[in-house]
């Protein structure tokens, strides 16, 4: 449950301008974040700011987007961004610097000189553009590690509105955090803004420790930190998903055939191909499991889907070699004529069809190796049959196992545990697998992604708007 006290909202608000690095173009796709905010700003009024497509020369302000997606509701507006400032801000500072290092992978950064002036001159542009139309009462609210600075800018031009930021990804412990070549400005960063929402309690004490370390930093008897003359909070608000309308897509899909012997087990993961979502050990374990089966067993089938991103960054490059070695090792050693069982796909697979495979699948192995939440966890529980539902197996170290402690709970980099895991669900009586789902749908359903938004701006509310000094 959300760690914070509610109370009374003040009746008179500006309107809510929403950060983020994409925004959707068209019709907003049902589901997840993006119809999150969508229904945040219909509800509210606002403006969205996200990136527009690279170009040779970027300009300051915004360009607004009129595809008519927003109804009239709200309004949505590009910042520019050139060629070159998208490698440096996106696959360079932001993809290659605080992702891994986010993801606890400081050993993966990928220093080079150029991309934090990037970063600073998209964070600055994106500021400016902010600070020419926002007022006072207005509600700012930044998403993710691409715009850390943009806060302390806001200060620095004299906003005084309420401004939280989202951080979807982990936050690194104090030991990491040393290795931001930066580390001394992250400080100021984030006490440049109200509420600094982190999606677990783990996620809120490696922030504080970070902060402590900050000699300017003060942690009040409330809770609260304060630096520069300005008090600020840093709360956990675990993400939900559409829980009502992604059940509603699983039981309307009909899932692809997937051609399997009559009563053999499917098992799925579906993950972006990245280093952080644990592939490898996760097809390691699978093998382990294979490797014990007696000649008789059921003929267990794993689907993962993965597909490709950020190819431009060389760990995505290795992560990918890696991947493919392990799925033809183990499949060559265990696999028969009519038997391949691990199916890998690396290409994008429609949310329908996923939805209905979900459905489909005896388990779901969601199994990263350091996660913000990860909302396949809840998906599959959202899609699954409560009457014969499937077995949710889940890393400890996503995000997600704050909430879901009756998932079968696992330590990635132990495949002999992880294997023991597999059988437990693929053999798990059915009234046990009913009791697990119904608390997990419990949690699932009541914390969606329309109350994770209702709280986080509910939060962001109840601050009282003080005079900003420089940090």
């Amino acid at each position: 449950m959300l760690d914070v006290t509610m109370r009374p909202e003040p009746e008179e608000d500006g309107r809510l301008i929403v950060v983020s690095n994409r925004i959707p173009r068209g019709n907003v796709p049902a589901g997840g974040l993006v119809f999150a905010l969508h229904e945040a700003l219909t509800g509210a009024g606002g403006l969205w700011i996200g990136a527009a497509e690279p170009t040779e020369q970027a300009l300051d302000g915004l360009t607004p987007i009129d595809d008519g997606a927003a109804g009239g509701a709200y309004e949505k507006a590009t910042f520019a961004l050139t060629d070159r400032e998208h490698r440096g801000y996106y696959l360079g500072y932001a993809n290659s610097v605080l992702w891994p290092l986010f993801h606890h992978r400081p050993d993966l950064l990928e220093i080079t000189e150029g991309d934090f002036e990037a970063y600073a001159a998209v964070n600055r542009r994106v500021a400016r553009a902010i600070a020419a139309i926002a007022k006072p009462e207005d509600l700012i609210w930044i998403h993710d590690y691409h715009f850390l600075m943009v806060a302390q800018e806001l200060r620095n031009l004299g906003v005084t509105a309420r401004i939280g930021l989202f951080l979807h990804i982990p936050f690194p412990n104090p030991n990491d955090v040393m290795a931001l070549p930066q580390v001394a400005a992250l400080s100021p960063w984030l006490a440049a803004h109200d509420i600094v929402g982190l999606q677990t309690r783990r996620d809120v004490a490696a922030a504080t420790e970070t902060l402590r370390h900050d000699p300017k930093v003060q942690i009040l008897p409330n809770g609260s930190l304060a630096r520069g003359g300005r008090q600020f909070r840093v709360l956990s608000f675990p993400i939900g998903i559409d829980a009502e309308g992604f059940a509603a897509t699983a039981r309307a899909s009909t899932p692809p055939e997937l051609q399997l012997a009559d009563g053999a087990p499917l098992l799925i993961g579906v993950d972006r191909l990245d280093y952080s979502k644990g592939l490898v050990h996760r097809f390691k374990s699978f093998g382990e499991y294979l490797s014990r089966r007696a000649p008789g067993d059921a003929r267990a089938t794993f689907l993962q889907i993965a597909p490709i991103s950020r190819e431009d960054v060389s760990a995505y490059q290795d992560i990918r070699e890696e991947l493919e070695q392990a799925a033809g090792s183990i499949n060559g050693a265990h696999a028969d004529l009519d038997w391949t069982p691990i199916r890998y796909v690396r290409r994008h697979i429609d949310r329908d069809v996923i939805a209905g495979l979900y459905r489909r699948a005896q388990v779901a192995l969601v199994t990263p190796l350091a996660d913000g939440m990860n909302l396949v966890a809840k998906e599959y529980v959202a899609a699954q049959d409560p009457d014969d539902p499937g077995v949710l197996v889940l890393s400890h170290f996503a995000g997600a196992a704050e909430q879901m402690d009756a998932a079968l709970l696992v330590n990635p980099f132990d495949h002999g545990s992880f294997a023991d895991a597999i059988e437990t669900a693929l053999t798990m009586p059915r009234a046990d697998r009913v009791a697990r789902h119904a608390e997990l749908m419990q949690g699932v359903f009541e914390e969606d992604i329309a109350w994770w938004t209702r709280v986080f701006l509910s939060r962001l509310r109840m601050v009282t708007p003080l005079p900003q000094t420089t940090y």
